[in-house]
């Protein structure tokens, strides 16, 4: 039986920030009276954004994680990878939400996104 649970319990927590993205593009809509599109509001616009990258690039890397855990990858590195997406995703959230620029926490939570995606299909590729 081929198990999953390292790349599992990932899936759920990031499941649950995604969910959290959610509702603060749902607030910030509210906030600003805005239904569809941002309307030029630069706070709709933020969370608009740092949900849209979530859901752009954690499926892949969950795929990526769940393909190396079936292949036998290493359970330390599993949970390296899980931990590094996490505190990316956050780390780009919380340097959007202060500024629309670029800013240090957003370039970190892009470069270890980055850094998970680069790693884990190399790993796949030697495999």
């Amino acid at each position: 039986m081929i198990s999953l649970d390292t790349t599992s319990i990932f899936a759920a927590i990031l499941t649950l920030l995604y969910i959290a993205l959610s509702i603060n593009v749902i607030r910030m809509r509210f906030k600003h009276q805005v239904g569809l599109g941002d309307l030029g509001k630069i706070e709709v616009l933020k969370a608009i954004r740092v949900h849209g990258n979530f859901g752009e690039y954690i499926p892949l890397a969950l795929i990526l994680m769940a393909f190396y855990e079936i292949n036998g990858g290493s359970e330390q590195y599993l949970m390296g990878f899980g931990i590094a997406l996490i505190l990316s995703r956050l780390a780009h959230a919380f340097g959007l939400s202060k500024s629309h620029k670029t800013s240090l926490p957003r370039a970190i939570g892009t470069l270890l996104l980055f850094g998970v995606l680069i790693t884990l299909s190399v790993l796949l590729l030697i495999q």
